[in-house]
């Protein structure tokens, strides 16, 4: 069955699968990338590897933060994610408690404050997040508002900038 463009038996059958073996609840995602010192080039593109194949995508800096503005910025990349995790996450959550949707949209902007970035100062470099949906559907507002707290409660994107996560860098010198 499927509601929202959400196929409840895919889901139903991952569900069963965590609760059977709750190693199955667990993924690690993962992107290569390359800073092109070519200045015909993008500045940094990635190859990102997902179920039904894999793709190159390609980031650049705006001007005046010394790129060529070619190509979304890598934040803009994050803000994609926030939102597309957060609208999957919401349709997904609709789709399980019944709830059909006539459509979805989403909103997600970000304020930023480049000082740290710049060498200038300490200021918290992002100084918020907002997404927003637009929600059409028959059901009533509560119903509405139950499948918003369960997909703030469960939205991978919403726990990454509502919590510290361990973080660890490393580089090596290339031969």
């Amino acid at each position: 069955m499927v509601i929202n463009n959400v196929n409840l038996d895919k889901l139903r059958q991952k569900i069963e699968a965590v609760k059977a073996n709750p190693d199955a609840a667990k993924m690690t995602n993962r992107i290569e990338g390359a800073w092109s010192i070519d200045p015909n080039e993008p500045q940094f593109s990635a190859s990102v590897g997902f179920e039904g194949g894999k793709l190159t995508l390609e980031s650049e800096h705006p001007t005046a933060l010394g790129g060529k503005g070619t190509r979304p910025g890598a934040m803009t990349y994050c803000l994609f994610g926030f939102a597309a995790c957060y609208a999957t996450t919401y349709a997904i959550c609709a789709a399980a408690e019944g709830v059909e949707l006539d459509s979805l949209r989403v909103t997600a902007e970000s304020d930023m404050d480049l000082t740290t970035s710049l060498g200038l100062g300490e200021k918290p470099i992002v100084q918020g997040v907002r997404i927003n949906l637009q929600v059409k559907s028959k059901a009533d507002d509560s119903a509405l508002k139950r499948v918003e707290r369960l997909a703030m409660e469960r939205c991978p994107a919403i726990y990454c900038i509502t919590n510290r996560i361990p973080l660890s860098t490393s580089w090596q010198r290339e031969q």
